[in-house]
């Protein structure tokens, strides 16, 4: 007879034992067990964030100023003397000016303007006085209404006179309103138009695209839903921001697609690893935990560069780049919120209608014979590669920098309307490309004018000495040439070398490019440091080495450089500018390729960051860097595109809309974007990797034994699934056989 051996039964593995260890994990449980809590929270979020929505846009200023520039601090000055907010300006055109009926309609109306609450001044071209000429256009064909607003007047009064002056009637004449605070309040509406066209765009469109990633509408309406939670919490932030800062209108759209675009990206990775975790067998629950703790953790780290590198825009003293700065970040955060607690959330609810994967992600494919195919020529790869980014960038060596003014809104806009006839029609009322302001009187501020002004190379002449009070004057001064060019630059620089023992502050358009230009002299290589560092830093910590955090960093400015380059092809030099529906302005907004800068540079790192992290993963499991690097990218690669595609459909949204400067980020990021995952990422990674081989990995001793201690790891070791935390259905068949007997 057989003797049986008998079997000690193992301890049976408590609920502790197969949770996940760290505090992502920790969140990842919690939120799914409490999601009806944490849905709702974010429900009220993007119901608040929606109610004030539109209130966010009007607490912005267009063109906040900032002190220590001098163009602003003249301003200022002027504005301190001047009991005159801005100015409300009408052209009458199509009928002679000296039509009797249009004489009657125009004067009828002045004198009722002139009458009403907040109106400081109104004056037209059949007044008394040598100013009444400057308003009447040189072919007699045209006039203007010149409407000047208290400094106490309200949005309600400045509306009343605008319709005031629309009303005027003559057979034949048009009249067409525009002035500055007509401006203001046109590109707070247009910004507010586009970044809503923005998301009805995009959002569909994403949508689309991540049924076609996941197969099915449940996880594809994941990711959607985060980015709009995240988009109320981040209206939410900019409406907070809004009431201790000026908030520039630009700032808004801005932020609304670095938002939208990562959020949709964190939730997508979030989802992919859902459908992987629940693919190897685990339940809904431990899914969402395992889920948390893997890729929660690439967010955080993902999120945590791009704050870096959008922090770097704090070094600026300009209001613009700084609200972007702050409202950059905290848009960061809120997406990273959303992805580590919302979509944990969502997945509790949605989990059982995730369609799972029924293979994992093969090791051969696409991405990995490209990888062999580059490493076969990696050297030909590397350099024409690098060729190719640096002829793409070297456009950005001849751009010029300007501010467009009326230019920003589209060609169908009043206000830009009257600012473009203003000038080509009346130059003696156009605004001058340069204005001296001198803290004397006027006879003082005329002798500067002739004896010091008047005389300089470049000046074509002295328009007028105005005394704004009896002790502010301003001059104004025309200029050779492209009011923002070269000639009018140096006759700035000129004029505040000889100030003719005043006291004087040089202001206009050409004044504020060279102030902006001079802060990114002095300020801009101290921003690039200090975001260098902190990538290099934050890289190393990943990955031990030095090596590859120094490449990251240079290939990331050879696609800056080539988004840079086709940004100046683009709306300086005119390129495609009728498809894209825009008139070129001869330069780039001053403060653009600065936030590209930070934007771009963020997000492609972000991209270096998923790929580095799979292919350190990798190696540490004992594969040779060539076999890492090749699984890294095959496995990675189908969801980084995805990413890339969804960031790309996000951006070109935003450009589709008819603001100048939204067109201009919208189009930079989408190039930035797509070239760092086609050349950078296909090509030009895997040929480094190639060619420098175990190289890659080389750090100072000291320096492993601090990455040994302190070092940073996107890979987790997790428990293996316990049997409660496995599908039935994917249980081994042993396990159902024993089970069922």
């Amino acid at each position: 007879m057989r003797r049986r051996t008998a079997v000690t039964p193992a301890s049976p593995r408590t609920s502790d034992d197969l949770r996940v260890a760290g505090r992502l994990a920790a969140l990842g449980r919690f939120c799914y067990r409490q999601r009806r809590w944490v849905l709702g929270f974010w429900a009220v979020v993007l119901v608040i964030g929606v109610l004030i929505g539109g209130r966010v846009f009007e607490g912005t200023v267009a063109g906040a100023s900032s002190a220590s520039s001098e163009a602003d601090r003249g301003s200022a000055v002027v504005a301190a003397a001047d009991p005159a907010r801005g100015t409300v300006t009408a052209v009458v055109d199509g009928k002679p000016v000296d039509d009797a009926a249009v004489r009657d309609a125009v004067t009828r109306a002045t004198a009722e303007i002139a009458a009403l609450p907040g109106v400081s001044s109104a004056v037209d071209a059949y007044g008394p006085g040598p100013d009444a000429a400057g308003l009447r256009s040189a072919d007699g064909t045209a006039s203007l209404v010149s409407v000047r607003m208290a400094d106490s007047s309200t949005s309600a009064q400045t509306t009343a006179v605008t319709q005031r002056l629309a009303a005027i009637k003559a057979d034949g004449a048009e009249v067409t309103v525009g002035g500055d605070l007509v401006l203001q309040d046109e590109v707070k509406k247009q910004t507010e138009k586009d970044t809503r066209f923005g998301e009805i765009v995009t959002l569909p469109l994403t949508l689309i695209v991540m049924v076609l990633v996941f197969g099915g509408l449940a996880a594809a309406s994941l990711p959607v839903i985060g980015a709009v939670a995240s988009v109320g919490g981040a209206l939410l932030a900019m409406f907070g921001f809004s009431k201790i800062m000026d908030i520039d209108t630009s700032v808004l759209p801005i932020a609304t697609v670095l938002g939208l675009g990562l959020s949709i990206d964190y939730a997508l990775l979030m989802v992919n690893r859902f459908r992987e975790e629940r693919g190897h067998g685990a339940s809904i629950a431990a899914a969402v935990e395992r889920t948390a703790a893997t890729a929660g953790r690439t967010v955080a780290f993902s999120g945590l560069t791009v704050a870096v590198a959008l922090s770097g825009l704090f070094v600026f003293t300009s209001p613009v780049l700084g609200a972007v700065a702050a409202a950059g970040v905290s848009v960061v955060v809120i997406a990273v919120a959303a992805a580590l607690t919302l979509v944990p959330a969502l997945l509790g609810f949605a989990g059982r209608r995730i369609r799972t994967p029924t293979a994992p992600v093969p090791d051969e494919g696409f991405f990995s014979r490209t990888v062999r195919r580059v490493r076969k020529r990696a050297v030909l790869v590397a350099l024409v590669c690098t060729g190719v980014l640096m002829a793409a960038g070297a456009p950005f060596l001849h751009a010029e920098m300007r501010n467009s003014g009326a230019a920003v809104l589209p060609a169908s806009s009043a206000g830009r309307q009257v600012a473009e006839t203003v000038d080509q029609r009346f130059p003696q009322a156009s605004a001058a490309p340069i204005t001296v302001v001198v803290e004397s009187g006027a006879k003082v501020a005329q002798a500067y004018a002739d004896d010091v002004v008047a005389k300089l190379p470049g000046v074509s002449g002295v328009r007028a000495v105005t005394p704004v009070s009896d002790t502010v004057s301003t001059i104004d001064v025309l200029v050779h040439g492209d009011p923002q060019g070269g000639a009018a630059k140096k006759v700035v620089e000129e004029l505040r070398a000889d100030r003719g023992g005043l006291t004087t502050q040089v202001t206009g358009g050409a004044a504020s490019v060279v102030d902006f230009q001079d802060e990114l002299l002095t300020r801009g290589p101290i921003a690039l440091g200090l975001v260098a560092l902190g990538t290099l830093i934050l890289l190393f910590l990943m990955t031990g080495s030095v090596v590859m955090p120094v490449k990251a960093l240079l290939m990331n400015l050879l696609s800056l450089g080539a988004s840079l380059g086709a940004l100046t092809l683009v709306f300086q030099d005119g390129w495609f500018s009728g498809l894209l529906g825009f008139s070129p302005t001869g330069g780039l907004e001053t403060f653009i390729p600065v936030l590209v800068f930070a934007f771009a540079f963020g997000l492609s790192m972000d991209y270096e960051v998923f790929l580095l992290a799979r292919i350190k993963e990798l190696r540490d499991k004992g594969h040779s860097c060539t076999r890492a690097v090749e699984l890294g990218v095959q496995r990675s690669g189908r969801i980084i595109t995805s990413a890339a595609l969804l960031m790309v459909i996000v951006f070109a949204g935003f450009a589709l809309g008819d603001m100048l400067m939204v067109k201009q980020m919208g189009i930079a990021l989408a190039v930035a974007v797509a070239v760092d995952a086609t050349l950078v990422r296909c090509l030009l990674v895997p040929a480094t990797m190639s060619l420098f081989g175990e190289f890659n990995w080389w750090a100072p001793a000291p320096l492993r034994r601090l990455h040994e201690r302190f070092g940073l790891s996107e890979h987790v070791d997790l428990p293996d699934l316990a049997p409660a935390a496995v599908l039935p259905a994917q249980r081994p068949a042993e396990e159902l056989v024993s089970a069922a007997s």
